[in-house]
């Protein structure tokens, strides 16, 4: 009795030490977690926490994605860290894939004795594991959404005592990761909500405009008809009389016009608004691609902006180089880009400047391509704003404006497999040019 109660004593202090190597682990990862905001500097740090109290060398974070039903690297600490970010394997698959299945820890004092270990990442970045240890993180509900691996311990292998810490490290991380996710789902809610909002109001906005547009339509119809009928009974009245016709004549040509002005405008913002409102959502809707007329679809861009380019005094046009032949596009997406682009420089110009969106083709190319253009006489675009257009980092020069605009623009060129280029000069004027392909290959 004697003999086993001076084991436990002799046992106690390495038990105290181990005890407190893990209070001082789950204080400083606690205090680190605590100061920093950002969940992606927030895992980092722990992952750089975790190493340095394991006395390890390198160390990963992987997530399950479950769209791609894959395990994906998405935290690495390590001299191979930026070959490995990003890396998918499947969730079955090495000790990851294991641990991610079971839910349990595992260590692995030899990992080239393990069936699971993927030898093959290794071999690709050049880079050997000798030990590891591999620990669940769970959800609150204690399902495993990810694996935290700690690899090649410096001071031997790794022990019970070291997958105890990584256990207790591990729980605190996969807290962090998952309110940073809960927080995004509840703000992404909000957004959904506000945007859904902001498309009914437009759209009981723009509604009396649509009626309105419809009843002066109908109004204007039939005082153009009695106009008529009585111009027909005093066609042997004074000239005075006579002259009504002519007088109205003006009135009678431009308000169809205006009117299909006012209703395809309304119609488009309504569009686009669902669009947002199901974008936001994550219903993005698949590019539709249709043998269009690419100079109709100009026309109504020059048509819709002419009266608001009139009236900050600048000159539009539509240049055509020939007969543009059809093109299988997806006209919304090319009308929001042509707009975008001209309405952008429509904003950028002065009064006396001219704005030309300009259509042709290059037909002896392989395969034949469609180049629209947007050329302006304004002010020039600076080479610091030139070198982030059409990028995520685009920047607005306008006041309250966002760059989405010319983000946009990108991605109508990305989906039809196009290119971007641009010509500018402080002070003489810029072009951005479109270059997309006239066709589309056949579906494999």
């Amino acid at each position: 009795m004697t003999s086993t109660n001076n084991e436990r004593t002799t046992d106690l202090p390495a038990e105290v030490r181990e005890l407190r190597r893990q209070l001082d682990a789950t204080h400083t990862i606690a205090v680190g977690l605590s100061s920093i905001t950002n969940v992606e500097e927030l895992v980092q740090q722990a992952l750089d926490i975790c190493l340095e109290i394991a006395e390890a060398d390198a160390g990963s974070i992987l997530l399950y994605d479950p769209e791609s039903d894959k395990l994906r690297f998405e935290y690495v600490v390590g001299e191979k860290a930026d070959e490995l970010i990003g890396m998918e394997i499947a969730p079955d698959q090495g000790i990851a894939g294991l641990v991610l299945q079971s839910g349990e820890s595992h260590i692995s004092e030899d990992v080239t004795t393990e069936r699971a270990h993927r030898r093959d990442i290794g071999e690709k970045l050049g880079y050997v594991t000798q030990n590891m240890v591999a620990v669940a993180l769970k959800s609150s509900a204690g399902k495993p959404f990810g694996v935290i691996e700690v690899l090649n311990k410096r001071a031997g292998p790794f022990d019970e005592n070291d997958v105890s810490l990584i256990d207790i490290l591990a729980a605190q991380i996969a807290v962090a990761i998952e309110n940073a996710r809960l927080h995004k789902e509840a703000r992404l809610a909000e957004v959904v909500k506000f945007i859904g909002n902001i498309s009914h109001d437009v759209k009981n906005m723009v509604t009396p405009v649509q009626t309105g547009a419809e009843t002066l339509q109908m109004i204007a119809d039939d005082a153009y008809a009695q106009l008529d009928e009585l111009a027909a009974q005093l066609h042997e009245a004074p000239a005075a009389a006579q002259a009504v016709p002519e007088v109205m004549s003006e009135l009678r040509e431009i308000y169809p016009e205006m009117v299909e002005l006012i209703l395809e405008g309304t119609d488009v913002v309504q569009q686009r608004m669902a669009e947002i409102s199901a974008a936001v959502k994550g219903i993005v809707s698949e590019p539709h691609f249709e043998q269009a007329d690419v100079a109709a679809i100009g026309q109504r861009v020059i048509s819709m902006l002419q009266q608001y380019a009139q009236s900050q005094g600048i000159e539009l046009a539509l240049e055509t180089a020939g007969d543009i032949p059809e093109a299988m596009v997806d006209a919304k997406q090319i009308y929001n880009a042509m707009y975008n682009l001209i309405n952008n420089a429509i904003d950028a110009c002065e009064s006396g400047d001219s704005v030309a969106l300009r259509l042709s083709t290059r037909a002896p190319a392989e395969p034949a391509q469609l180049v629209i253009e947007c050329a302006d006489t304004g002010p020039g675009i600076p080479e610091e704003i030139r070198a982030k257009l059409f990028t995520e980092n685009a920047v607005s020069t306008k006041p309250m404006g966002t760059g989405l605009g010319t983000r946009i623009v990108a991605n109508v060129v990305e989906v039809h497999d196009g290119s971007i280029e641009i010509e500018s000069e402080v002070g003489v004027g810029t072009t951005i040019r479109i270059i997309i392909p006239m066709n589309r290959p056949e579906p494999e």
